[in-house]
């Protein structure tokens, strides 16, 4: 059971290095601040918060691992390496698709609050 909480601490370690590091974390954790207040603000349904925090966590664990992807390229070689751009630009791309689906999900719940 130690290794199970064990566990929990690396997680929460990775969260906290995200948030200190990660400048686009940053800005996609700020946003879902802000999406969340809007949700409490309009007082969306239950199916609704479902989806915003679906693609939500959609897009903050894909950033994590993107992040992840680019230290671990990094690790490897900061020389410049045409593979390691077509890998990182591949994750990078990920996320990109991640937020776009996500803003569309958005613009879909609460387009008929604010219109």
């Amino acid at each position: 059971m130690n290794a199970f909480f064990r566990g929990f601490r690396f997680a929460f370690n990775g969260i906290a290095v995200l948030i200190k590091t990660g400048v686009n974390f940053k800005i996609q954790l700020i946003a879902f601040c802000f999406v969340c207040f809007a949700g409490f603000y309009f007082n969306i349904t239950s199916t609704e918060w479902l989806m915003i925090l679906g693609v939500s966590a959609l897009v903050l664990s894909l950033e994590a691992l993107n992040t992840s992807i680019e230290k671990l390229c990094d690790l490897y070689s900061t020389e410049q390496n045409d593979k390691i751009k077509t890998i990182k630009d591949i994750a990078a791309g990920a996320v990109l698709i991640a937020a776009f689906f996500a803003g569309i999900v958005g613009a879909v719940i609460f387009w008929k609050y604010i219109k």
